[in-house]
């Protein structure tokens, strides 16, 4: 005889978001496997680097470094990254994502540029090779975008850290974030964080969304762009 009972409310991942995360778990999944193959062909290298191909702009969105890396920023994607996918729709968050994603990667590599430049014309070649021998990888700079993303369609929705149980509206949350990788970048010592891709993915996210929002395209679902 068939049994019925309360199973409770199911979570509803949509297509783009729960893809990602399928995508990002499996890149994961064979770096652990074959990690030199997988960070030396697509993790992003500054251009000038022997390692540089031109799909990793691309492909170091899918990419990360441990666990923990993978963790936070899939767990960031899945609770925020439904929300806004269902909010303006999967097209135009395919289009987000990578726009916040590639122009994180674009802003890590101008600020890479400006190194490169200082260490050629001081003649640091030890510290010219060591940025190019160093790969960036991770979905970090597309998560920004989708926090602050968020923070533009719900500026006044409370959220709570798990550590520290700090409760706060989205927007405020936002510009602390972003205050702390601009100063943590500009003063910070080498701690192998990209904190301008960070601010990258924050700026081309915030300047998307401003575009369809000063357009009236944000909310409608049948266009791409």
């Amino acid at each position: 005889m068939p049994q019925y009972g309360y199973q409770g409310p199911r979570i509803q991942i949509p297509p783009v978001t729960k893809n990602l995360l399928i995508i990002n778990v499996i890149f994961y999944v064979v770096t652990l496997l074959r990690e030199n193959f997988m960070i030396g062909t697509f993790a992003l290298f500054y251009p000038s680097s022997p390692f540089f191909r031109i799909w990793q702009p691309l492909t170091h969105m899918f990419m990360h470094g441990g666990f923990w890396h993978l963790f936070f920023n899939m767990y960031t994607l899945f609770i925020f990254g439904m929300v806004l996918e269902n909010a303006i729709g999967s097209k135009k968050f395919i289009v987000y994502y990578f726009v916040t994603g590639l122009g994180a990667a674009l802003t890590h590599m101008g600020v890479q540029w400006i190194q490169a430049s200082s260490f050629l014309a001081s003649n640091n070649l030890t510290a010219y090779n060591v940025l190019l021998g160093t790969p960036t990888l991770g979905a970090s700079g597309a998560v920004y975008g989708i926090l602050i993303g968020y923070a533009m369609l719900y500026p006044d929705s409370v959220l709570t850290l798990v550590f520290p149980p700090i409760s706060l509206k989205a927007k405020w949350f936002v510009l602390i974030f972003a205050g702390i990788e601009l100063v943590t970048g500009i003063f910070g010592t080498a701690d192998g964080v990209a904190h301008f891709a960070h601010l990258g993915g924050l700026l081309f996210g915030f300047l998307l969304m401003l575009y369809w929002k000063k357009n009236r395209r944000l909310f409608n679902q049948n266009t791409w762009f």
